[in-house]
């Protein structure tokens, strides 16, 4: 009996969410619009339950190109009703639109001078008759077993805070390198704007070897580099093949006398390689396409800089 009820509730707040499909109409244009033309920031205000998706909401939009914060509506009576000018764009949430404190703030902000977008649940309510555009958030039933905590109201809210966020995103251009700017600490910072040379191996850090030198030479410099490669360089210092752990397989077995061979003899030649100035997120594009685990690195002219590794991914945490 628990089980059901509880996806009564999960069915509940599906219902609410397709809810809203229908209302993503011109009022929904009106807002993004709005948005967008705003010079200053989006602040988000609300109370309760409601209040704390609005936190979500302006974190979302500010991570993703908007410049928001939250406002707390009983807090912004009492101080904070300063952080608003009449630049910036107020999106106020209350399911009821009857709040005390959002009744009390509402025409504060209109005296302010900016410009308004109500989320709520009543469309009649004194709030939806006051503001800019109002966004329909109203559902015909809460999760909450007892009909009293909000539940599928306020996943409707959130629900419809990412849809303008989603279309925010579109309409200003925002790409993942500007996402990962604002998130430069988290895997995807990491993963979106480090580049290769950042992360490849450098100097005494990767083998090279000349391509004269015997296979068992080239072993013993790669364990001693802790490497899975080596990198071959002709007469001249110019970077000319690749000598991998798969290449050892390939010939060990057909090849008794293969410790004693030349190197250049076994390699591989022409490698694929990567500029080290591309991100780290192309390499390892290559890599998983080409299905390999070193990458030699080089620059504009060629000449071999380095060796990227899949070890060094997952160092970095990018894999």
């Amino acid at each position: 009996m628990i089980i059901q009820k509880v996806r009564e509730v999960i069915a509940t707040e599906a219902h609410a969410i397709r809810g809203l499909s229908p209302r993503i109409n011109k009022d929904f244009l009106k807002a993004v619009d709005l948005i967008v033309k705003c010079k200053g920031r989006v602040i988000v205000t609300g109370m309760g339950k409601t209040g704390i998706i609005g936190r979500k909401i302006a974190a979302t939009l500010s991570s993703t190109g908007t410049p928001s914060l939250w406002m707390h509506s009983a807090e912004a009576v009492h101080g904070d009703l300063g952080q608003v000018t009449r630049n910036d764009a107020v999106i106020i949430l209350s399911n009821s639109g009857e709040t005390d404190e959002i009744k009390r703030l509402l025409p504060l902000i209109k005296k302010i001078g900016s410009r308004i977008i109500a989320m709520t649940g009543n469309v009649r309510s004194t709030l939806a008759k006051h503001v800019d555009v109002v966004l329909d958030v109203s559902v015909k039933k809460e999760g909450c077993p007892l009909g009293l905590a909000p539940m599928a109201s306020t996943t409707a809210t959130l629900v419809m805070g990412d849809a303008l966020a989603a279309c925010l995103i579109i309409r200003r251009g925002f790409r993942k390198e500007d996402f990962a700017f604002y998130h430069p600490g988290g895997a995807l910072g990491r993963r979106l704007l480090l580049k290769v040379e950042d992360i490849m191996r450098k100097g005494s850090h990767y083998p090279r070897v000349k391509e004269h030198a015997k296979v068992k030479d080239v072993l013993l410099a790669i364990t001693h580099a802790r490497c899975g490669s080596a990198c071959v360089l002709n007469k001249q210092g110019k970077f000319i093949g690749i000598f991998t752990d798969g290449d050892l397989r390939r010939h060990l077995e057909s090849d008794p006398r293969l410790l004693e061979r030349k190197v250049h003899e076994v390699m591989t030649r022409h490698p694929v390689t990567v500029l080290k100035d591309k991100l780290v997120v192309e390499a390892l594009r290559i890599l998983q396409e080409k299905k390999i685990d070193e990458l030699p690195v080089v620059d504009r002219r060629k000449r071999l800089v380095g060796l990227l590794d899949v070890q060094d991914l997952l160092k970095a945490g990018l894999v």
